[in-house]
């Protein structure tokens, strides 16, 4: 084993801390499904967002972040937009008020409270179902792949074994253990154990984030850095084609970047921009982050909450992320290289970690690394048996069901989601694969359907159920047969296809039916109150209550909305202009930071406490 007992016993504690958490908060957790899955409305947003924040810390994620800033330098800062991670701006400025007005426990209710009752709501309320246990099991699999493979690295126990008929190699071992300690916790506490031990993780992690960049500022010099990377490396900015030659330096990262297939940059850029649009209109999927909007007290609350999100997240992240780049690209390419063939960059950042963190940080660091997966994970496993258990079980077998059985089928679920999850993970080729399936197929089937529910009045129950069963449908069949002609398509350039199916069936789905009810639709807008083409249900609403005022806020959203993301992308910059001694540009990112802050707080801010 190649870790002090220091840093094993820091690990060993802090596992030992989320048990016994989850274990403790469990009584306060059973008491019912909203105790259970929204911690009953009475956690504080700010709460909430370093919990949302934590979630998004994971470490397959920031596995994939350093691999990315390694290959593709200050460039790599716009390959996020994939998710795409602005997103968050669309939730924060709007989107969050609109759903927390809902006083829904799951995005399958909000379908029920948009759609109604009938045939059409019920179908739309199913496969909203289907899409959230199908989004779960693909994200339990990309879990699964990122802390085998991390944990792999550090512990050099051989615990190959072999299992139901199945060979499990060390790096799945030791995911499973991971995994089954995260389950145990979670299954106990509930939205409370995941909120309480996401905090905890969240300082954790900002303390090991900033003792890293600092280890990294005085172990590495500009000069270092500029002589291990090629020419526009630290560079954001980009042309059409990436222009970012490695031959001289590391001729096989040329090769990642064309398997990656981002060589043709610009197009790439515009590919996210026109996905990101609609993927960030549709809303958050349904999964944890939509579980913390719903779990505010209020939706001004479930704003900030969103707002605090990116603003304590960014910057110790990236911290992190680029201190282990510029350590890994200066002292790391001896052991990559040695790797001959079979060459992986996803390993740099555990590499780094074991190379370059100090007895005791390291044992902090992965701890938090650690927490931050346990955090992600426990988030998805807490919200995706919401669905299961109060929308299928308790809307459609057992009304009556005993607040005590409902809570034991939830743990039942979780169970059986991560076990189904995992089966998927033993398949899984990288995390890279994983990423680009999950972000521009999977969620592309999404966009369509949800876009027009929040914009269009007459878009329906049997529109949406069609329009989504036409992007799950797409999201599958689609890459395979474009891949058939062109095997070396990514999942991004395969999205306006999977949109143009989704989009389609949709329509076709509405305007073969009937509207939906008026009563359904004059209360969905006279209490969520969204802007877009409403006309006849505002006219009716207006007839009923002629003190009704309708949104007129989307220049100002618009408005929110592109400062918000340039003020996102500061936050993100930053860290690697400290890292590279670029005080020039330092600096003008820290004056447009101040300047994108004062305007949220004027238009976006103040109008949310109005409100």
């Amino acid at each position: 084993m190649d870790l002090s007992w220091i840093d094993v016993s820091i690990i060993g504690a802090y596992l030992l801390m989320t048990i016994f958490l989850g274990f403790w908060l469990s009584k306060k957790a059973s008491k019912n499904l909203e105790a259970y899955f929204l911690g009953g409305n009475k956690i504080k947003w700010y709460f909430l967002g370093l919990s949302n924040a934590s979630g998004m810390f994971d470490i397959s994620g920031t596995m994939w972040t350093v691999t990315i800033a390694f290959v593709y330098g200050l460039k790599s800062v716009w390959i996020p937009w994939l998710w795409p991670v602005w997103n968050q701006i669309f939730v924060m400025v709007f989107l969050a008020i609109w759903m927390r007005r809902s006083n829904v426990m799951t995005g399958a209710q909000w379908i029920t409270f948009r759609f109604g009752e009938g045939r059409g709501g019920r179908l739309s309320h199913i496969i909203v179902v289907v899409f959230a246990v199908i989004s779960v099991i693909g994200f339990i699999a990309y879990f699964f792949e990122g802390i085998g493979k991390f944990a792999i690295t550090f512990f050099s126990w051989d615990l190959s074994a072999d299992f139901l008929g199945i060979h499990l190699s060390s790096q799945q071992s030791y995911a499973l253990i991971i995994i089954g300690i995260t389950t145990l916790y979670t299954l106990k506490g509930g939205m409370f154990s995941v909120v309480s031990t996401e905090v905890l993780q969240f300082i954790i992690m900002t303390i090991a984030s900033i003792a890293i960049a600092v280890v990294a500022y005085n172990m590495v010099t500009a000069d270092q850095i500029a002589a291990v990377v090629p020419e526009s490396w630290d560079n954001m900015f980009f042309s059409w084609r990436l222009d970012l030659d490695w031959s001289n330096l590391f001729p096989e990262l040329n090769d990642k970047i064309a398997s990656d297939g981002f060589g043709l940059f610009g197009c790439l850029i515009m590919m996210m921009i026109f996905k990101g649009i609609f993927a960030s209109l549709a809303g958050p999927v349904p999964s944890y982050d939509m579980q913390r909007i719903l779990s505010t007290r209020t939706p001004a609350e479930a704003a900030k909450m969103s707002g605090l999100t990116p603003l304590v997240l960014y910057f110790p992240r990236y911290l992190m992320v680029a201190g282990f780049t510029v350590m890994a690209l200066v002292y790391l390419k001896p052991e990559l290289v040695g790797m001959g063939s079979n060459i992986d960059f996803e390993l740099v950042l555990p590499l780094a970690i074991k190379r370059f963190v100090p007895v005791g940080l390291q044992g902090l660091l992965l701890a938090g690394l650690l927490a931050a997966f346990m955090g992600t994970f426990a988030a998805f496993i807490n919200a995706a048996p919401a669905y299961l258990v109060n929308d299928l079980y308790k809307k459609y077998v057992n009304p009556k069901a005993s607040d005590k059985r409902l809570v034991r089928y939830s743990y039942l679920s979780s169970f059986i989601l991560v076990l189904i999850g995992v089966g998927f993970g033993l398949f899984a080729t990288s995390l890279n694969s994983l990423t680009l399936w999950l972000t521009s197929s999977l969620y592309g089937g999404y966009a369509a359907a949800n876009v027009l529910k929040w914009i269009w009045w007459r878009f329906n129950g049997m529109g949406y159920f069609w329009g989504m069963v036409g992007g799950l449908l797409g999201s599958v069949i689609a890459p395979a047969l474009v891949r058939i002609w062109f095997p070396e398509a990514i999942d991004i350039y395969i999205f306006p296809l999977i949109l143009l199916l989704s989009f389609g069936a949709s329509w076709i789905g509405t305007l073969m039916t009937k509207p939906d009810d008026m009563e359904t639709l004059k209360k969905f807008y006279k209490q969520t109150k969204p802007w877009g083409f409403w006309k006849p249900v505002k006219e009716a609403v207006l007839k009923e209550d002629p003190q009704f005022k309708e949104n007129k806020d989307l220049p100002r959203d618009i408005f929110n909305i592109l400062i918000g993301i340039v003020w996102q992308m500061t936050m993100v910059v930053l860290p690697f202009y400290i890292m590279l001694r670029n005080t020039q540009a330092a600096v003008i990112t820290m004056v447009i930071f101040a300047a994108t802050s004062i305007l949220l707080k004027k238009y976006w801010y103040n109008h949310i406490n109005k409100q």
